[in-house]
Order: structure tokens, then sequence, then C-alpha cells
């Protein structure tokens, strides 16, 4: 493996002006951190845009996750070691925060443990073939060269990670693993296929024997899974202390796991009533529930209509924030929108969405939208015009591609390597509110769906606490989900079964979005007329996909440089790169 310093230099934020005798020690102990996460994780190297071990898979064996937990703690403790007096207020702010994501990864590996009790080796070998097909940093002959090495990898690479399955395994997780092991091969056969116009002879019977060894280690390795489910265990859930500890690591601006499950049920009930005010004004003289079928009625003809409904809803939208002034776009941004590969379609249900790779020399967003779960004839429902153009927010713009897309510009490779979903998803749902604030498709249809996404990431805080609590399982979640929606049922079962193995996660998006609103609403009060919502959005988007806990300080430290005078816009603790 080649150290991807020697392929280009990494950012680093310019000096500080009243630099710090241990700025560059913070700086250097950061960079090689980040080269070892590279170096040791070659599917996580091209997700970044990394692409020296494209036809890798790495070491998936239980050895190496104990490995880098070892070094992960390393690491922190030469973090903590440096003294804050020693360095420059800019950058205690990135030790802070480099703190903060070391403490919860290394919890995450060291308590929490799902990576022992689930496989997650077929979603590695997916999404490192996937991000290699839809991706273009290359011409397509050389992406497929490297897809058939990791093809070629794909055996090797499975049985290692056997050696982490050193407890019992969790019946439900291993099952969606099986499952996957059933639909990756269709997805070897499309790559085989694509190589079939571009590639040469050699080239080409290479990647066919690549795939046909790939399919079958999948088979053997799908037949082990199924042997692991004689001696597993049902239980999942992680129990109410090691959640509670998980909340308090996210820096959550205080709230505990308690508050923030009262929280979900206040929004509920607030998101239900807002629903069906909506619907009276469709329709006063039908129910609650038949306006919701008329409204889930009208949508596209077929699938591929639909993504065309999807890329049309989101340029809609992007022009709206721009005719309206309220966020910068960047010029070079750039977003496909295909539909979700079959692998994935279990467990993304309804759409996603695929960051640029921030070290890819044109970077490109990738939204996903799932046709359907299991084949399930009223999968169309769900892609409703309505439902469109509020998934289109959320995916596009002013949602994840142009947070995500902002935020990789910023030269701090701690802030790049941040897991931040309250965020993330937050300014996600908080985008979907703001642009119906400010014009934007804000019919009641379109609302009624809105308050009924709402109402979804609601139940989500509910049920992320209780499941986890172990007050509720995964049949009377899916039933109180399809209740307080009216989703299809396969795609709300497929929603709670990600719940199980992603304690903390669910519970993000309304929580960030309520976090979102009350920065926002302490900005007004202390700007009154000199707040600028655009100086709001930028300054937010341009600081990186942060805890609001940390969003929050560099505001503040925003408005005590700049006295009473400083705007929001004027607080982007956004540094100019300059080459390590």
């Amino acid at each position: 493996m080649i150290d991807p310093r020697a392929q280009r230099a990494l950012p680093r934020p310019a000096p500080a002006a009243d630099p710090g005798p241990l700025d560059d020690r913070l700086y250097d102990l950061v960079e090689a951190r980040f080269v070892r996460l590279v170096r040791d994780n070659p599917v996580f190297g091209t997700a970044l845009g990394f692409h020296q071990d494209d036809d890798l898979l790495g070491d998936g064996s239980r050895e190496q996750v104990l490995a880098e937990l070892a070094a992960e703690r390393a690491h922190l403790a030469e973090i903590e070691a440096l003294d804050p007096a020693g360095l420059s207020s800019e950058v205690r702010f990135e030790r802070d925060l480099e703190i903060h994501n070391l403490r919860r990864v290394i919890f995450d590996t060291d308590v929490v443990r799902i990576w022992e009790r689930r496989s997650f080796a077929l979603d590695t070998v997916g999404d490192g073939l996937f991000l290699l097909f839809a991706r273009d940093h290359a011409q397509l002959p050389e992406r497929l060269a490297a897809i058939a090495g990791r093809l070629e990898a794909v055996g090797a690479f499975v049985e290692e990670t056997k050696t982490r399955a050193a407890v019992p395994q969790v019946r439900r997780w291993q099952q969606i693993e099986i499952d996957t092991a059933a639909d990756l091969p269709a997805f070897f056969d499309g790559l085989v296929v694509a190589g079939a116009g571009v590639l040469g002879g050699a080239q080409q019977r290479r990647l066919e024997r690549a795939a046909e060894s790939a399919k079958i280690a999948v088979e053997l390795y799908g037949s082990w899974l199924e042997s692991t489910l004689a001696n597993g265990v049902d239980e999942w859930a992680i129990g109410r202390e090691r959640h509670d500890a998980m909340v308090g690591l996210r820096a959550f601006d205080g709230l505990d796991a308690d508050d923030i499950l009262e929280l979900g049920w206040e929004r509920l009930r607030e998101e239900r009533t807002s629903r069906a005010a909506a619907a009276r004004e469709i329709d006063p003289n039908a129910d609650e529930a038949t306006v919701i079928d008329q409204v889930k009625s009208d949508r596209p003809k077929g699938f591929e209509e639909a993504l065309e409904a999807y890329r049309a809803s989101m340029l809609r939208s992007r022009r709206h924030l721009s005719e309206r002034d309220l966020a910068t776009v960047p010029d070079d941004e750039r977003i496909d929108v295909i539909a979700t590969p079959e692998y994935l379609r279990r467990v993304l249900p309804f759409a996603a969405y695929f960051e640029p790779a921030a070290f890819d020399p044109d970077p490109k967003g990738i939204f996903v939208v799932t046709p359907s779960v299991d084949g399930d004839p009223d999968a169309m429902r769900e892609h409703n015009f309505a439902s469109i153009s509020n998934t289109s927010i959320h995916e596009a713009y002013p949602g994840h591609h142009l947070q995500l897309d902002t935020a990789r510009r910023h030269p701090s490779l701690t802030r790049l390597l941040t897991d931040a979903p309250e965020f993330v998803e937050g300014w996600g749902m908080y985008s979907e509110l703001m642009m119906r604030e400010q014009g934007f498709d804000a019919d009641p249809r379109f609302r009624l769906i809105m308050h009924t996404d709402a109402i979804w990431r609601a139940c989500r805080i509910i049920l992320d606490v209780r499941m986890h609590r172990g007050e509720i399982g995964v049949d009377e979640a899916t039933d109180f989900l399809v209740e307080q929606t009216r989703f299809e049922r396969p795609n709300a079962h497929a929603e709670v079964q990600w719940y199980t193995y992603r304690p903390t996660y669910p519970l993000s998006y309304l929580l960030g979005r309520t976090l979102l609103l009350g920065l926002r609403a302490d900005e007004q009060r202390r700007l009154g007329d000199r707040f600028s919502l655009k100086g709001f959005h930028d300054t937010l988007l341009r600081n990186g996909s942060l805890p609001i806990s940390f969003h929050r300080r560099l505001l503040a430290g925003a408005a005590e440089a700049g006295g009473r005078g400083a705007t929001a816009g004027e607080g982007r603790g956004a540094t100019s790169s300059q080459q390590a």
C-alpha cells in the first residue's frame, strides 16, 4: 500500500493569527492518523478520493479491528497530552473536536462492539465496488481494472471477517447479510456487462473470471452465515446504560436520552396536529387517511419517470435557493440521481446520498432512490410527487448534497472525519422546513408529506431509545411506524431493521432539526436586524459537519472576536488551505 502523502499534499488550516508553539504538533498527529486510516482501509480511501489502493479490500480480520482500536487509544493519549495552553484558540478547538471524535470511535469499537456480532463484510465489498463504478474519477476501463482487483480479493476478505465472530452472532443481523449475499451476484454480473463494450479481450476475461470467483466466495460465505444462525442469539439491543453513554458522547447541547425521548413524543404530537390541519386544507370533507391516500396516489407511472421527477424537483429547488439568495451554491458542485443498487435496497428502503470524494479532482455526489423493497407492488406510492419534492430537498438542495459538498472544502482533516449525524441529518430536515418557509412547494399537499416525514423522524427518536432500552421489539416497532406514517409495511420493516444496529443514529434527524432551529433563534436574538439567513446558512455549511454544540462554540467565538456588530456570515471558521 502507498502512503497517501506520496500521491498528493494533504490540506492543513492556515496558521492562526496568534499561533501557539504546539499548533503544528497537533496537525502532525492528526495527519498521521488520517494517513493510517486511509492506508489500512482501502474502501474508506476510495470514498475519500485516494485511489492508489482501489484494487484492494484491506484486512477484514478481528486482529485488524483490535489493532486499529489500540492505535486509536494511543492517538487519543497523544492528543490529550498536548497542553492546551500551547495551542492557539483555533487549534484548541480542533484538539477538542479530535478528542470528541476519538472517544466516540473507541466507545463504539470497544464497548458497543456491533462489529463483533454482525457481519458487515458484504456491505464493505458492495460499497467498495459501487463507489468505483458510480463515480467518474477515472475512465471506465481504469475503474473496471480496479473493480476486477477488488473482486479477486473478495474470497480472502470474507474469510478474514469470519474471525470477528468470536461471540454468538445476532440472527436478525446475519439474515440481513445473507439477503445481501443473495443480491450481490447480480451486481457483479452488471459490472461484467458494463465492461463488455469498453475492455479489451484480456481485460474483459479477467473481469469475468474475477466476478465468477467473487460469486463463488459470496455463495460460500452466505452458507457460512447460515451456519451461524443455529448458535446465534436474538438479543440485539445494547441496553439502557450503553445507549445513555452513547448519547452522552454525542454532545447534544446537554440533552440526555430521557430529554430526547420526551422531545420525540412532543414532536410526534405537534407534527400529527399539523398534518391533520394540512389534510383539512386539501379536503375538509374527507378523513385524514383518505387524504393521505389521495396524495400518495398522485405519482409517476413508473420508476424511470420517478427518477426524472426527482431530478427535475431538485433542480427547481436549486433555482429557488439562488433566486431567494438563501445559501451559496458552489459553481463546481455535481450530483447524479440513480437507482439504489439491489444489494442496498433492503437497508435503504427510500433514498440516500453518497457524498463527494473530498480528494477527487472533480468530486460528484450520488443521490440514490430505491424502486421497491422485495418487489412490493405498492412501493411506487412512496414516490408520489409531494414526497419527491420533500426528499429532493433533503437529499440534494439545500440538504445533504449542498451541505456535504461545501463541508468537504474545509482544510481540517479532523472536521472531515467528524461523524455528526445530528447536524448532517438535522440539516436535511431543517432544509425541508426552511424551504417551505421560503415559499418552495408550500401548498398543503407538500406540507402534508413534510409533516408525515417529520412524524416518521419523531418515530425514529422514540423507537431508537425504546428499542435499545429493550422496551419494544421489531414487530411492535414496525406496527407503530406503519400506524403513525402510513408507510407501506415492507418499507417500514426495512426501516426498523437498521435501527437495531445503528443505535443513536435514528434519533439524530428531528433532534438535529430542533437544535438547528434553536441555534437560528439564538442568532436572530443576538443580531436582531443584522441577522442574515444566508449568512447563517453559509457559516454553518462552511464550518463543516460538526456537532451542533461545536457550531455554537464557533458562532460564540466569532461574536466575541467581532464584537457586538459581528454577523453570522462573518463567523465562518473555515480557513484557507495550505499544502502540507
